[in-house]
């Protein structure tokens, strides 16, 4: 790595498990933040650079006009593991594009990559170190038929459709558990991030 160039720190875990609220504090902490997830509402937002690839693969029925219809689109790859790799084949060489592209612009020692899918999108590979959040699959079957307002069964394949957050937690480097107190989530960010940055001279 030159000198010039960022430490990517990926930021990733299983559906609700407490990462937006780590990649905030690592925000508030001064590091810049890059949303893997922003990047593909933008490349599918209207006149977005997927929706002609994501048109084709899925046909009419998952748009509203020019407007891409997220919830219908996100029934059809929730249920169909095939159909959901067609679309991560559309959207992730496009986000790692997007994301590499504006980490190199960046002039900060450490850039985090906030990536729910890193592992299934090979974004591992671009980063430093990983960091994975994890709750239990009971708690985040809750978390998600809240936040989204969706049945059980919808909510389970959600969480299905990922790795299994056991693997990733096992792949990181560390790991972040964010059932506890928001305090004692920042005790331990606080605590990775200054030993990341005196292991890798960063500091």
């Amino acid at each position: 790595m030159r000198p010039s160039e960022p430490f990517v720190l990926g930021l990733t875990g299983g559906i609700a498990c407490g990462k937006t609220t780590v990649a905030r504090y690592l925000h508030d902490l001064g590091l810049p933040v890059l949303d893997a997830d922003a990047v593909s509402r933008s490349l599918t937002a209207e006149n977005g650079e997927a929706l002609p690839a994501v048109r084709e693969a899925f046909g009419e029925g998952v748009f509203n006009g020019e407007q891409l219809d997220r919830r219908a689109l996100g029934r059809i790859v929730f249920s169909d593991p095939e159909k959901r790799r067609r679309l991560e084949e559309i959207l992730h060489p496009m986000v790692i594009a997007r994301m590499k592209k504006a980490t190199e612009a960046l002039e900060a020692p450490i850039v985090v990559w906030d990536v729910p899918l890193l592992y299934e999108a090979g974004m591992d590979a671009q980063c430093g170190e990983v960091w994975c959040c994890y709750i239990s699959e009971a708690e985040q079957i809750s978390r998600v038929m809240r936040r989204d307002s969706l049945p059980r069964g919808e909510a389970q394949a959600r969480v299905n459709s990922q790795i299994p957050l056991k693997e990733k937690c096992e792949r990181a480097a560390h790991t972040i558990h964010t059932a506890g107190s928001l305090a004692a989530t920042r005790r331990r960010v606080r605590g990775l991030l200054s030993e990341l940055r005196r292991r890798n001279g960063l500091e």
